[in-house]
C-alpha cells in the first residue's frame, strides 16, 4: 500500500501503531477494573516531585493489598511511555523506589524500561524511518557512522551509550533499528547498561521527601560514576582498534 504524499506513514504502518496503543489501553482498563470501587482521581502521569509524593502515599494501601495489579499497571504505562517517547519516565522510576525499595524497584525499572525500549524498537522498525530522519537528521547521520565503525564491538559501544547521558535514551530506542542495530545487541546492552542509572533514580525515590528538583538526582559525583563505568565498557574497542592499529 503506497504512502500518502502529505503524511509519511502508509495505512498499515498507523494500524500498527494503533494495534500498540489498542493493547496497552486494554491492559490498562484489565487493571483497573480488578481492582476495587473507589475514587482514583490521583491517578495521573506524575510530571513533578509533588505528583510522586501523592501517588506514593496513596498507592501504598494498594501495593501491599494488590500487589499484581499495581505491577501490572506500572509496567504498562511505563512501556506506553517508552514506546511512544513520553517524558517523564525518570518520575516513574522514582515511584518505584518510593512504592518497592531498592532491589525490587531497580528490578522493576529494568524490566519495564527493556520492554519499552524493545516495544520502541520493534515499532521504529515499521514506522520510524520517516519520522526519525524528519525529528533527527543530524544525529542519525553521526549515531549510523558510530555504529558502523564499531560493528566488531558494538555491544560495548551501545553499553557505553546506555550508562553514559552521550546520547538520549529515547532516540537510541527509536535509531537503532534504522542504523541496523541487531537487536541482541541492543536487548543486552538495554538490560544491561540501564541498570546503573536505574539503582541512582529508584534509591532517590525512597527519600522523594529529601528531594528538591530533579537535578538533585545526578550530582557531580553520580554523573562521574555513570561516565567512568560508561569508559569500562568501551575500552575493549578502544584496545582493538590500537591493536588493528599496530598490526596494520
Amino acid at each position: 500500500m503506497g504512502r500518502n504524499s502529505k503524511f509519511p506513514l502508509s495505512r498499515c504502518e498507523v494500524a500498527a501503531a494503533v494495534g500498540v496503543v489498542a493493547s496497552l489501553g486494554l491492559g490498562l482498563a484489565a487493571v483497573y477494573f480488578s481492582m476495587p470501587s473507589s475514587d482514583y482521581s490521583f491517578l495521573k502521569l506524575p510530571r513533578t516531585l509533588e505528583d510522586i509524593q501523592d501517588l506514593r502515599d496513596n498507592l501504598e494501601s494498594y501495593t501491599s493489598d494488590y500487589t499484581i495489579q499495581v505491577l501490572v499497571g506500572y509496567c504498562i504505562v511505563y512501556i506506553f511511555m517508552q514506546t511512544f517517547m513520553i517524558p517523564g519516565t525518570i518520575f516513574m522510576s522514582l515511584l518505584a523506589g518510593a512504592l518497592f525499595g531498592v532491589v525490587h524497584g531497580v528490578a522493576l525499572v529494568v524490566f519495564a524500561a527493556t520492554a519499552g525500549a524493545s516495544s520502541c524498537y520493534f515499532l521504529s522498525y515499521l514506522i520510524g524511518r520517516p519520522l526519525v530522519f524528519l525529528l533527527w537528521p543530524d544525529k542519525l547521520s553521526f549515531f549510523q557512522k558510530q555504529v558502523a565503525r564499531r560493528r566488531e564491538k558494538l555491544l560495548n559501544y551501545m553499553l557505553f551509550l546506555r550508562v553514559t547521558p552521550t546520547l538520549p535514551n529515547t532516540f537510541i530506542n527509536v535509531a537503532s533499528p534504522i542504523v541496523d542495530v541487531p537487536y541482541h545487541t541492543f536487548f543486552l546492552a538495554t538490560i544491561i547498561g540501564l541498570i546503573p542509572a536505574a539503582y541512582v533514580t529508584v534509591r532517590a525515590g525512597i527519600a522523594i521527601g529529601e528531594l528538591r528538583s530533579v537535578a538533585d538526582l545526578y550530582d557531580f559525583q553520580a554523573i562521574a560514576a555513570l561516565f567512568f563505568i560508561g569508559i569500562v565498557s568501551v575500552t575493549p574497542t578502544l584496545i582493538s582498534r590500537n591493536q588493528a592499529v599496530d598490526n596494520a
